[in-house]
Formats: C-alpha cells, sequence, structure tokens
C-alpha cells in the first residue's frame, strides 16, 4: 500500500478571513508536511520565516481551486512541482491505446 502524502502549507505572510475566523496564508506560499521543519522544495520554515498553516491543504491554496487563494501571491514552482498541482486523491490513468509504435 503507498502511502500518499498530504501537504499543507507556509507562507510568508498571512491575512485574517472575516467569514472564516481564521487566520489564512497570504504572499509567497510553499509546500509543507507536517511533522518537518522544511517545506517540499528544502527552505527551512524557521530561517525562511515561513509561517505554518496546519489547517490549509495544498489544493487549497492554488488559484484555479478558490479555496483559500485569495491572498497568494506566488506559488513555488519547485513546490507545486513536488506537491503536485492535482489532489492527491485522484490518480491518473496511464494506460495506452497502443503500447508500441
Amino acid at each position: 500500500m503507498v502511502r500518499t502524502r498530504r501537504y499543507a502549507v507556509a507562507a510568508s505572510s498571512r491575512w485574517w478571513d472575516e467569514e472564516d475566523g481564521r487566520w489564512l496564508p497570504a504572499g509567497e506560499v510553499h509546500a509543507w508536511e507536517q511533522g518537518t521543519n522544511q517545506s517540499a522544495c528544502g527552505l527551512s520554515l524557521h530561517r525562511s520565516q515561513l509561517s505554518r498553516f496546519a489547517g490549509v491543504a495544498w489544493p487549497d491554496i492554488l488559484p484555479e481551486s478558490g479555496g483559500a487563494a485569495d491572498a497568494v501571491r506566488r506559488v513555488c514552482p519547485r513546490c507545486a512541482s513536488a506537491a503536485g498541482r492535482r489532489n492527491p486523491d485522484v490518480r491518473r490513468d496511464r494506460r495506452r491505446a497502443h503500447h508500441r509504435p
């Protein structure tokens, strides 16, 4: 059984959402796996002064999701590549129709 990684969000700043009544990420966002002190791209969260948002899942901050992405200015491309821009529960269909050239 393959363990799928669940990434949370670390961001350079934050903003208060009046409707939800909680802090949400803003500025530059990175993928972060809980229990570690670094982002998926290898940045140290403490040295980079990134705030952790354990309650915000990675797919929610992507601009195409429309979730918590209101104040996100930049998504780290290295983290997006490592964590994926898709929902981790969706599996790709890798079957080929014509397997020989």
